[in-house]
């Protein structure tokens, strides 16, 4: 099996998060792990399983403004906020408008604070149907994984992401 896991990441969740899964799909076959920006068509033709996520800003997919706030927040002098090295690009939603018709199995992820998703959103819903747009099938429902409010991820998140992966993969 060839996976990619293409990710969002502002402040470096969901990095880590796409590496874990990417740990999970490993046992199974070729993974390649990229930010969104390196995530170009050739990529993603010869994938079999392409998972994608970001983070839940606004209640969705980031957006340019949204992006740009993360950006103004990690440099405000009195941050403890750091920028994920890929974070100032294009996001999901730009990449998606660009990519054309993809024929494999697919899954989508996002990160966000562990609140009711009334509260919260989920990017992941925007990337399922988004997804299903290019012509993409899922093998599972979206799945959220949990940031805490002080921008570090959940207890034992990593490690429930890299199970998923390997659930994506015998799934598939």
């Amino acid at each position: 099996m060839r996976a990619v896991v293409v990710y969002e990441s502002m402040f470096g969740n969901t990095h880590l998060i796409a590496d874990a899964i990417g740990a999970g799909l490993r046992s199974f076959g070729d993974v390649t792990v990229v930010p969104v920006e390196h995530a170009t068509p050739d990529l993603v033709e010869q994938a079999e399983l392409l998972v994608v996520g970001g983070p839940t800003h606004g209640h969705s997919m980031t957006r340019e403004s949204t992006r740009q706030s993360a950006v103004d927040q990690a440099q405000k002098p009195d941050s403890d906020l750091t920028l994920d090295p890929d974070a100032e690009g294009e996001g999901l939603r730009e990449w998606f408008d660009a990519l054309g018709s993809v024929d494999c199995a697919a899954a989508a992820f996002d990160t966000r604070v562990d609140l009711a998703p009334v509260l919260t959103g989920r990017a992941s819903k925007g990337i399922k149907k988004r997804l299903v747009r290019h012509g993409l099938h899922l093998v599972a429902e979206p799945e959220s994984f949990f940031v805490e409010k002080d921008n570090t991820l959940h207890a034992g998140e990593a490690a429930r992401a890299e199970a998923w992966g390997r659930s994506l993969a015998e799934a598939r």
